[in-house]
């Protein structure tokens, strides 16, 4: 009798170890769509309304999530504009804008444009206050559990991630959960993301290294200088160097 049966266990070993195998990606890209609200987001502007009429619902831009099993680069895709009469409220995220993130180090590196002028911008991974949910959704195929979390005191999250990634990353460089967050929502944004496909490979197909082509923020002078141009950008010149440095810096490219 064992000896009938010793076939059909090896192959239900065997294949519970291909699929043990195939369960936890190591390598791999995943495509995001990333959606703003504009209508809602400009609804506090003093916009005329013949502007208002001419605004689409939302701002929809495609980014590509590259990741191996310590880093990760998170960049867009760059795209045809979708409507010439939306050149003006076009701010939705910047096609040379990128975000490196090593976890192993704990450190990033975000390349963004100020002013027609790129800066590399060096930091730490921020961590996200996270609350594990029970409930799950299936996003590009994966099972994904439900998390609620919160960045700068005020500002909640809702994310879904998947354990069956291993690195536990994300978009715009929100990480700190138990796998790969590919579905993200910040109401108070009126911006989401969420995967929309994911090529995994079990070896590494592309370096992952941070952005080099940019203006470098290495000294106390230069980020100094950056906030200077940065608050004569915003127009906001009654906000403090510390809140300042908090949305330069910030978890949205």
């Amino acid at each position: 009798m064992m000896k009938r049966l010793a076939p059909f266990l090896f192959f239900i070993c065997t294949c519970t170890g291909m699929k043990a195998q195939q369960l936890f990606i190591p390598y791999g890209k995943i495509s995001f769509e990333k959606k703003i609200n504009l209508q809602r987001s400009l609804a506090e502007w003093d916009i005329p309304d013949e502007a208002k009429e001419k605004i689409k619902k939302y701002k929809v831009t495609n980014w590509e999530l590259s990741f191996d099993r310590t880093k990760s680069i998170f960049k867009s895709i760059k795209q045809e504009s979708e409507d010439n009469n939306n050149l003006f409220f076009d701010f939705a995220g910047e096609p040379e804008n990128e975000l490196y993130a090593d976890y192993q180090k704990q450190s990033r590196v975000l390349k963004k444009r100020i002013m027609g002028e790129d800066y590399l911008l060096n930091d730490t991974i921020p961590k996200v206050d996270w609350k594990i949910m029970h409930d799950v959704r299936n996003i590009a195929g994966y099972e994904c559990r439900k998390a609620i979390g919160r960045i700068n005191d005020t500002v909640y999250v809702v994310a879904f991630y998947t354990d069956e990634i291993l690195l536990r990353g994300g978009p715009e460089g929100f990480s700190g959960l138990p796998g790969m967050i590919l579905g993200l929502a910040i109401p108070r944004y009126y911006t989401t993301w969420f995967a929309t496909k994911v090529n995994a490979f079990s070896n590494p197909v592309a370096d992952i290294v941070p952005p080099s082509k940019g203006k470098k923020t290495q000294t106390e002078k230069d980020f100094r200088k950056l906030l200077e141009l940065f608050t004569r950008y915003d127009e906001q010149k009654k906000e403090k160097p510390e809140d300042l440095k908090k949305r330069l810096y910030g978890f949205v490219l």
